[in-house]
């Protein structure tokens, strides 16, 4: 990292980019290397914890286009696949990229956030950001005659002016734009919640699948299964919120009492021990009614978060951030066409969260967990599929027409459970008769 104090007077730039993380750092590299001068305010210092380890293999190519491929390969435990596990089936489900539509994209990596996001935060100040840590931003406002105005406090109390061309929200969770301007909202449609923790000695699958995510669906929700490279295992529930409220011990061991219900994952665990207290976390997907406004954007989960249970948070984030430098290159260097181009920037976000939220709305549903523990490869579905998983939410993409066919399955097979029960329920004559 560059030496911060002696770069406190070099306030301004084109871009001003709020936040660190994997949206922040890749942005803040792209604009970079295109010579926009861009400054990254962190309010933490890295390394620092974060949540979601679990990457998709389209974040491959990504890491190559920013050169930090074998860096993460260095800090990363490879990911081969997807082991599904109900308690309704006999045997577990294991999907492998290398079975996917796109038969290169074969392997992804488990990381720890704290390394992983701490490479991509260096590789933007190598490519020329400048990044200020422990520089918490405050107010922003936006004058009448252009460019964007920001107040930032440092840890010691020491408050600063920052003066740019353009915002960039990237403040991840903290959803720094979306809440002063009163723009986010909960995803009603799937609200959940998620309790987590690290444990060590926790049995991992064999050979090369030892480092295969795992989903196990349980009553209230479903868990993941994390394995990383040092020997730790992050495992989390993700639930509806009333069950977190109804809980009456503390988050550690509700964790432990949630895991007791899940049976499979519990073996799994049978020998392992939690590194230190679990973390809980609500409101875990939401949007906003707009992620673009004059000279501002907001990119990653800024701008809005879907259930994790695909891994999609932070391929969305650098995959957002490289459409996001096409439509920050285009605000500073064509002002005429800034509205459209922030337009086709939300336009895109809006898309590719769409077409992850279909399945992840239905994930829990018997008839979506019969499809993913029984797939078949009729006219390549699966293959459509595993390419969704991996990180294809291309427009263009030739599995469009797959998985409308994997969605007719999915309408006929809750049609079909549904006439069923209607022809097992007793009728009200007969009820009134018995």
């Amino acid at each position: 990292m560059p030496d911060q104090s002696a770069q406190k007077s070099a306030h301004d730039a084109d871009v001003l980019i709020i936040g660190g993380g994997p949206a922040g750092s890749t942005l803040a590299a792209l604009l970079a290397a295109r010579g926009k001068s861009a400054v990254v305010l962190e309010k933490d210092r890295h390394p620092r914890f974060h949540i979601g380890e679990s990457l998709l293999p389209f974040n491959v190519p990504l890491f190559e286009r920013l050169g930090v491929l074998d860096e993460i390969r260095r800090i990363g435990m490879p990911k081969f696949g997807i082991e599904f596990v109900s308690p309704h089936h006999e045997r577990p489900s294991l999907l492998e990229f290398a079975g996917s539509w796109h038969k290169e994209q074969d392997c992804a990596f488990q990381v720890r956030r704290s390394d992983f996001d701490l490479v991509l935060l260096r590789n933007a100040s190598a490519k020329g950001a400048r990044v200020f840590e422990e520089c918490r931003v405050t107010e922003v406002a936006f004058p009448t005659g252009g460019g964007v105005c920001a107040t930032s406090v440092d840890t010691d109390g020491a408050t600063r002016e920052w003066h740019a061309r353009f915002l960039v929200d990237a403040s991840g969770r903290d959803t720094f734009m979306a809440g002063r301007q009163n723009l986010k909202q909960r995803n009603k449609r799937h609200a959940s919640a998620a309790i987590f923790g690290h444990f060590t000695s926790a049995e991992r699958l064999p050979g090369r699948a030892a480092g295969n995510i795992s989903i196990f669906w349980f009553a209230k929700g479903w868990f993941w299964f994390i394995p990383l490279a040092d020997g730790t295992t992050s495992i989390g529930a993700v639930c509806r919120p009333e069950t977190f409220k109804a809980r009456e011990s503390d988050v550690t061991a509700f964790l432990m009492e949630l895991i007791a219900t899940c049976p499979a994952l519990a073996a799994r665990l049978k020998n392992a021990a939690l590194t230190g207290p679990a973390t809980g976390t609500g409101n875990y997907s939401y949007d906003c009614t707009s992620m673009v406004g004059d000279r501002y954007l907001m990119v990653g989960d800024a701008a809005g978060f879907i259930d994790p249970v695909f891994s999609t948070g932070v391929y969305l984030a650098m995959h957002g951030a490289f459409v996001a430098a096409d439509a920050v290159t285009t605000s500073l260097d064509q002002p005429a066409r800034a509205a459209a181009a922030l337009r086709d920037y939300e336009r895109d976000c809006r898309k590719k969260l769409a077409r992850f939220s279909w399945f992840i709305y239905r994930i829990t549903s018997p008839a979506i967990r019969g499809l993913f523990m029984a797939p078949r490869n009729y006219l390549r579905v699966e293959e459509a599929v595993l390419a969704l998983l991996s990180g294809d939410v291309d427009a263009r993409s030739p599995i469009r027409s797959r998985l409308l066919l994997f969605k007719l399955l999915y309408y006929f097979g809750t049609g079909f459970d549904k006439l069923r029960d209607a022809l097992l329920r007793p009728s009200a004559a007969l009820r009134v008769r018995s």
